[in-house]
């Protein structure tokens, strides 16, 4: 992308118009007539798809202000981010969920895309073993509002990523809420799986958190045979090439179904370090809250390492804060110095190159990226 100094707000409303398209195609090719995929044997649904990309989230909104300044360095690093088709979030967050929803599908049917859409409405706040999630009382709700989202989406064509994190913390609750959460997860997929022109991806977790065999044996009871598949390390740093063989070994105990893997912010990979626990035991700790020093991933495409994954997709969203850690503001909270982190260290790499360590040429400490 080459900027050019802009003289007057038209001349720069044309230069977005012309440079920043409204959708980006992960990969040409003929459109698969069966937009769900259910069967490992159909076509990879994604293949040709315009993958819709919103003018109206930050990094294209700083990516403007950027340009409108003249901060020629600034807006390249930002067009990484703001460039490139990203997941929009939606859970009990989402208010009111009918007119935000609905925007953004028009939104995306206005500019011939495919809109990605997370569904996030799991309670996962707490980790400890009094913690319900909300009880039965949220269960309610949270089916409800699985109806509702169904209603509101109803013939559009989407590709949905549902309910990151929701296996991997099942341990959070306590011991007589856990088989209520699974039960939970496949009524939602009971719902969102009749959907007649929606691709979907269960959460299954990433390759430095549960082991396979629990987590195939999750998505058999929550219902993976009624969609196309699972995907991988949508809040996880974690290198793609562990995730693509994660997740091949995840596929052989469901059916041989298919996944994405999200590289939204695993360019530079995990911070993983070792620490002694008395007596006699080192456990590796993941800096899962803001490590620094971190980059954007492969950028969305289908052109990907091996034919069980269809995409690798932007599921986490880089820019967005996940807690108050690390000097983050409040979950959710669009926080610009690390969407421009993310920028500045963004690579292409699925593995870390040789003579690197925490995806750096120099060498930092676990302390110095971000372990307390």
């Amino acid at each position: 992308m080459r900027f050019a100094a802009v003289a007057t707000f038209c001349v720069l409303a044309a230069v977005a118009a012309t440079a920043a398209p409204a959708a980006t195609p992960a990969v040409q090719g003929t459109l698969p007539s069966d937009a769900r995929g259910v069967s490992p044997a159909s076509p990879n649904p994604l293949l040709g798809l315009p993958l819709f990309v919103d003018r109206r989230e930050p990094s294209w909104r700083l990516w403007r202000r950027y340009l409108r300044h003249h901060r020629r360095h600034r807006a390249t690093l930002t067009w990484r981010l703001a460039s490139q088709p990203k997941f929009h979030w939606f859970g009990h967050f989402t208010r009111p969920l009918g007119l935000t929803l609905g925007n953004y599908l028009a939104r995306a049917r206005r500019a011939w895309a495919v809109p990605l859409i997370v569904v996030m409405r799991h309670q996962g706040k707490r980790c400890n073993r009094h913690y319900s999630g909300g009880g039965r009382r949220e269960d309610r709700r949270t089916r409800r509002w699985y109806r509702r989202f169904a209603r509101i989406v109803g013939w559009s064509r989407v590709v949905i990523a549902f309910e990151p994190d929701s296996l991997g913390t099942v341990d959070c609750l306590k011991r007589s809420r856990r088989h209520a959460r699974l039960k939970l997860l496949r009524y939602g997929v009971d719902v969102l799986s009749r959907l007649p022109n929606a691709t979907i991806y269960l959460e299954a977790g990433a390759s430095d958190w549960e082991p396979a065999r629990r987590t195939a044996r999750q998505l058999r009871l929550i219902g993976i045979g009624k969609v196309r598949g699972f995907m991988l390390n949508a809040t996880h740093y974690d290198w793609t090439a562990a995730n693509v063989r994660h997740g091949l070994e995840i596929s052989r105990r469901v059916g041989g179904k298919h996944f994405i893997v999200s590289t939204s912010f695993n360019g530079r990979g995990p911070v993983h370090y070792r620490r002694y626990f008395a007596p006699h035991r080192w456990r590796t700790i993941n800096v899962w809250c803001h490590p620094r020093m971190r980059g954007l991933g492969p950028a969305p495409t289908t052109r990907t390492s091996n034919p069980r994954v269809d995409a690798y997709l932007w599921i986490g969203r880089p820019g967005y804060s996940g807690g108050r850690c690390n000097g983050g503001p409040r979950v959710g909270a669009w926080w610009k110095r690390r969407a421009l982190m993310f920028a500045r260290y963004a690579t292409s790499w699925e593995r870390p190159p040789r003579r690197t360590r925490y995806g750096l040429f120099r060498s930092f400490s676990a302390r110095e990226l971000g372990a307390r």
